[in-house]
C-alpha cells in the first residue's frame, strides 16, 4: 500500500503542494488562483475580490495564449470574457468585473480540496456572502514566510503547464519525454517537439524540496548555489548495457544535491542501494497518485499496478548491478520525506 503524500512530513509547505499536485483538475483556475495569492502584497488579512481579480485573470490570460484549452468543459463564460481581453474587446476594468462576477464561482470552494483527504490547514477563508472578500489565514502568512514564494510558483507553473498540455493535445500515456540537454520536459508528435516545462519544476513539489538520496534541502533557483541536479538514478553510463531500458524516463529522474551527484563521495556511475530503489518506488507512486499526464507516463513506462511497478524496478536494479557490483548509498543529511511502500 502506497503511503499518501501528506503521510509523511504534512508541513505547510508540502500542504500547498498537495493542493497544486493532488486532485483531478477540472480547468486551470486552481494554478490561477495558487500564483495569484503568491504575488500577493496586501498587509491586511481580508482581500476583497477586487485586489484579486486581475492577478487570477491575468495568468488565465497569459496561459490562453498559448494554450487554447484551460478547462475540460467546452464552454466557460469567464474563460471567454479573458479571451475577449485577449484579442483587445475588452480593457482590465471590464475584465476584473466580468472576473469577480464569473471567476470564482468554483474554485474558492474546491481549492483546498483533496481525493479523499482533508488538509490540515486552511491557507484562505471564503468570505464573499459576508464581504465579497476572502480572508488569508495565519498559515498562509507562515507558508509565504517559510518558503520562497517563486519556487512554490514554479511548481505550480511547471504543473499548470503539464495539465494544459495534456488537454491541448489529447497527450496520451507515452508522450512526456526528457531532454538532457535542456533538462526539460517535452512532448513529440510526428515531427514537431513542444517544450513542456522544466525537469525541475515539474519534480520538486513531488520531493519536497529535497535531495532524493541524501533529503539535504535543495533549490530549483536558477541563481541559487544550492541548484539541484537532475539524476539519473540507474547510471546514463549504463546505457550501452540496457538498450530495452529507457533510463531518460521520468520513472529514473530525480532530483540531488551537488554533493550527492558530483561530490568526492557521489554516486557517480555507481548503482544506488535497495533501499534507495524503494525510495524511488515510493517518490514515483507520488507521481502516480497526481493524475496526468506524469501519471500516464510512468504507468507506462514502468507498469499498470504498484506490484508491477516494484517489479520493474527491481529487475532494472537487479541487471544494473551485474554490471556494477558495488551499491551506492549517501549519509542522510536531512529527515526522510517519502516514506516506505510496503
Amino acid at each position: 500500500m502506497s503511503a499518501h503524500f501528506l503521510d509523511v512530513e504534512p508541513s505547510l509547505a508540502n500542504q500547498w503542494r498537495a493542493v497544486i499536485l493532488f486532485g483531478r483538475n477540472s480547468a486551470s483556475y486552481k494554478f490561477a488562483l495558487a500564483e495569484a495569492l503568491l504575488t500577493l502584497r496586501t498587509e491586511g488579512d481580508l482581500v476583497h475580490l477586487d485586489e484579486i481579480a486581475l492577478p487570477f485573470a491575468r495568468a488565465v490570460c497569459c496561459h490562453l495564449a498559448s494554450a487554447s484549452k484551460q478547462a475540460s468543459n467546452a464552454s466557460s463564460r469567464f474563460l471567454d470574457a479573458c479571451r475577449r481581453f485577449n484579442s483587445g474587446q475588452i480593457n482590465e476594468d471590464q475584465l476584473r468585473d466580468d472576473t469577480v462576477r464569473l471567476g470564482f464561482n468554483n474554485v474558492l470552494d474546491a481549492f483546498h480540496n483533496l481525493d479523499a483527504r482533508t488538509l490540515p490547514e486552511r491557507f484562505f477563508i471564503d468570505e464573499r456572502q459576508s464581504a465579497k472578500s476572502i480572508r488569508i489565514t495565519d498559515a498562509f502568512r507562515q507558508l509565504t514566510t517559510e518558503h520562497a514564494p517563486e519556487t512554490l510558483q514554479h511548481e505550480t507553473e511547471a504543473r499548470w503547464r503539464l495539465v494544459e498540455t495534456a488537454w491541448e493535445l489529447g497527450l496520451n500515456r507515452s508522450l512526456i519525454a526528457f531532454d538532457a540537454e535542456t533538462t526539460g520536459l517535452y512532448v513529440e508528435q510526428g515531427q514537431r517537439r513542444t517544450s513542456v516545462t522544466s525537469c525541475r519544476h515539474a519534480l520538486n513539489g513531488y520531493q519536497k524540496g529535497h535531495c532524493f538520496h541524501c533529503f539535504a534541502p535543495i533549490s530549483i533557483l536558477t541563481d541559487d548555489a544550492g541548484l539541484a541536479d537532475v539524476d539519473h538514478f540507474v547510471p546514463q553510463s549504463l546505457k550501452p548495457h540496457l538498450l530495452d531500458v529507457n533510463l531518460d524516463g521520468v520513472w529514473n529522474l530525480v532530483l540531488a544535491c551537488a554533493e550527492c551527484n558530483r561530490g568526492p563521495k557521489s554516486k557517480f556511475r555507481q548503482i544506488p542501494s535497495a533501499r534507495l530503489l524503494q525510495r524511488l518506488h515510493a517518490r514515483n507512486e507520488y507521481l502516480i497518485q497526481s493524475h496526468h499526464p506524469l501519471r500516464e507516463t510512468l504507468m507506462w513506462q514502468t507498469g499498470l499496478t504498484t506490484p508491477e511497478r516494484m517489479r520493474f524496478l527491481q529487475e532494472i536494479h537487479t541487471r544494473a548491478k551485474r554490471i556494477r557490483v558495488h551499491a551506492w548509498e549517501p549519509e542522510q543529511r536531512g529527515t526522510d520525506v517519502f516514506g516506505r511502500v510496503e
